[in-house]
């Protein structure tokens, strides 16, 4: 290593699941200045739980998560779905201790990100800057210059956008792109298992599909499953703004009665589990996705996105989260391998990223692949739709599941480069 080396400097935005879990990720692979920067005042406590399938907690026991959050959590290994008259028709794997290492675990989304916490304050070399909210790149000239609202200004050697679907730092490289709207949203809420006197041996979670009212969702949560995630989704032709979709959640009794629109052509356990919903524990999601990005990274090369910033995924499959734990750890890889000598030429990390996103692309195209899958059988049927047979594809999860992430790794951070010259990118 050159004695004139100064340690790269790494900022990230966004102190959610995916810019926590990157500085982990990071730390471990021996990158240590790490500045986290979160426009909130604290710590994110928001949403409910989350479904985190083997390839996600894979990750998180690479980085000494898991063992924290399984004990919060509701394990299971499929998803059954059935018909209206509760007939099975399939089922989608989410997780196997025997084929893939791990059952599926659902976990609340502010037990994750209290546990990565708890994790980055014991690392020497990680700080949190809260109310740090960010405006706009100013430089990327020797060193990646940036502005916050406040007026104040930061730089690094590289900043990487972690800041979720309406990601400010990707208008650095993509200005007037807009998360295109779905046409569909999604609400939930959580019940005591209790309340829907589940028959002897039904498992959960459960899919039950209705052609006339879409399917509507049990998912069991806490570790003793005491805890049942309801839900439906439908097609809702209009994008509302900002405020026009938190007056709609705000507006509980019209969710309490979209959940129990129907309810008498589903099982009983249905109507049992929307006969009493707690107003506060609903919630309400418009689906959006991103629209595939030629380049996560910008021109200068010290700029990166990844996570819902880069390729928001809809939560038909539960994947978004775990993509976008995905994204942190190979990317983590990647980029310490590039830059364990210490120096690195701007042409080898362009390659480098650039073989990054490739592989990455690869696999979050599968999975909105697996997304319309599930999605005809989840939605109301339209049209001539009703009168089609069921769709009757099956789901082989094993390239989702079963996947070598450090293989991965070192064959993305070996990329062929035709021709570069030596430079330190770090000043």
């Amino acid at each position: 290593m050159s004695s004139s080396y100064v340690r790269p400097k790494i900022a990230i935005i966004g102190a959610g699941l995916s810019g926590l879990t990157l500085a982990l990720a990071l730390h471990q692979r021996g990158i240590t200045n790490i500045t986290i920067y979160e426009a909130r005042d604290k710590s994110l406590d928001i949403g409910g739980a989350i479904m985190l399938s083997p390839n996600a907690l894979k990750v998180l026991d690479a980085l000494d998560v898991f063992v924290h959050l399984r004990p919060l959590g509701f394990e299971f290994e499929s998803l059954d779905f059935r018909q209206s008259d509760n007939a099975p028709v399939d089922t989608f794997e989410f997780g196997s201790l025997e084929k893939y290492g791990y059952k599926a675990l659902r976990v609340y989304r502010y037990e994750i990100i209290d546990a990565l916490h708890e994790l980055v304050r014991e690392k020497e070399g990680i700080t949190i800057q809260y109310g740090k909210r960010f405006a706009r790149i100013t430089s990327e000239e020797g060193s990646v210059t940036w502005e916050f609202t406040d007026g104040s200004e930061a730089s690094a050697s590289f900043l990487v956008g972690a800041d979720g679907i309406h990601s400010q730092v990707r208008k650095h490289i993509y200005p007037t792109l807009e998360p295109r709207f779905t046409g569909a949203i999604g609400v939930t809420a959580a019940v005591p298992t209790a309340q829907l006197r589940l028959p002897t041996n039904y498992s959960t979670p459960v899919t039950i599909m209705n052609r006339d009212h879409g399917a509507f969702v049990i998912s069991q949560q806490l570790q003793d499953g005491s805890e049942c995630l309801i839900g439906k989704q439908r097609r809702f032709p209009t994008d509302l703004s900002k405020q026009g979709w938190v007056e709609m959640l705000e507006n509980k009794d019209w969710c309490i009665n979209f959940l129990r629109e129907g309810a008498e052509d589903f099982p009983d356990i249905v109507q049992n589990a929307v006969s009493h919903i707690p107003k506060e524990k609903i919630n309400l999601w418009p689906f959006y996705v991103v629209p595939k990005l030629d380049t996560w990274v910008s021109r200068g090369s010290r700029v990166v996105i990844l996570g819902d910033a880069a390729h928001a995924i809809p939560p038909t499959a539960g994947q978004g989260v775990n993509q976008a734990f995905e994204d942190v750890y190979t990317f983590a890889g990647v980029f310490a391998s590039l830059s364990k000598t210490g120096e690195i030429s701007q042409p080898t990390l362009v390659n480098g990223l650039k073989s990054w996103q490739a592989g990455r692309q690869v696999r979050i195209d599968k999975v909105l692949e697996l997304n319309g899958m599930i999605d005809k059988r989840r939605m109301p049927k339209a049209g001539s739709e009703a009168g089609d047979e069921e769709e009757k594809d099956k789901f082989d999860l094993s390239w989702l599941y079963d996947v070598d992430f450090e293989q991965m790794i070192v064959q993305w951070a070996a990329p062929k480069v035709k021709s570069w010259s030596p430079c330190s990118l770090f000043k």
